[in-house]
């Protein structure tokens, strides 16, 4: 049985939140870059991570050539939150970002390679100078497959009935309707890492978000940050997902760190310093 403390904190929280929501201005119309979204925000590449969530934990240099592969069994996700099919691009870019890993593409990146190697062997494309070659592919030294359960629990019934219970509250005009929006909303997510040459998992991690969704404008109590989230940032479900597996990942590179590094392939051309 919930707290009856704790509901009266929801419920003064839903209080503010009605203030707020009454005396802001609305937006004006127009497009905001870099604006709305989930936690796991920015990009990662040649020029390092940018723009990453600053809870993220880094590595000081990659330890091997990641994969990341589907969960077999799926995920436990339900049609109406509007969530993308798979978590793995959202993965991706949080291992990448926190340099890690080097990651190697084995979804529809690999799928393009083939295809150009297809298209050179039928002589479609140029034969000298192509930059398509057979054995050029790096091999993924470690797998990483993620694994998700979702789940959300509605508390605004039991807080309206408590509200209408205590005198203070019960006479604030429409807080016992917006009592009823309220929602915890919780996430936990999992992170496993095998080694492709032993098939020994490694490393394992959960990571876990509970937030408060009072339901008032979209408006979401929590620790979820801002910026684009790799398709995630549709729904205050996304959000709370997108945290979950940011919070995965920081438990499982304290293991990683303590990996020793394998021989890693050459590393991506970049300009030189000073070049154009």
């Amino acid at each position: 049985m919930r707290n009856p403390r704790d509901a009266v904190g929801v419920a003064m929280l839903a209080v503010v939140a009605v203030g707020l929501v009454a005396c802001g201005r609305p937006p004006e119309a127009g497009t905001e870059l870099g604006q709305g979204g989930s936690v796991v925000t920015g990009s990662a590449g040649p020029a390092g991570a940018s723009s990453a969530a600053r809870e993220l934990l880094r590595c000081p240099a990659p330890v091997a050539t990641l994969a990341l592969a589907e969960n077999p069994q799926g995920y436990t996700m339900h049609g109406h939150y509007q969530l993308p099919a798979s978590p793995v691009p959202l993965v991706k870019l949080l291992a990448q970002q926190s340099g890690c890993f080097r990651v190697v593409d084995r979804a529809a990146g690999l799928r393009s390679t083939v295809q150009e190697q297809e298209l050179k062997d039928a002589g479609i494309l140029r034969q000298q100078g192509s930059t398509v070659q057979k054995g050029r592919g790096y091999e993924a030294q470690y797998t990483l497959t993620p694994s998700l359960t979702f789940s959300e629990m509605d508390a605004g019934r039991g807080l309206a009935g408590l509200i209408g219970m205590i005198p203070v509250l019960r006479d604030l005009a429409g807080l016992i309707g917006l009592a009823e929006q309220v929602k915890l909303k919780e996430a936990q997510v999992a992170l496993l890492l095998s080694d492709n040459e032993t098939t020994e998992q490694v490393a394992a991690s959960t990571g876990s978000v509970r937030v408060t969704d009072l339901g008032v404008g979209g408006l979401l109590l929590g620790k979820l940050g801002a910026a684009a989230g790799a398709g995630w940032s549709n729904s205050n479900e996304g959000k709370v997902v997108a945290a979950a597996f940011l919070d995965a990942h920081n438990q499982l590179v304290v293991q990683v760190r303590q990996l020793q590094a394998k021989a890693l392939p050459p590393a991506v051309a970049t300009k030189a310093a000073g070049g154009g």
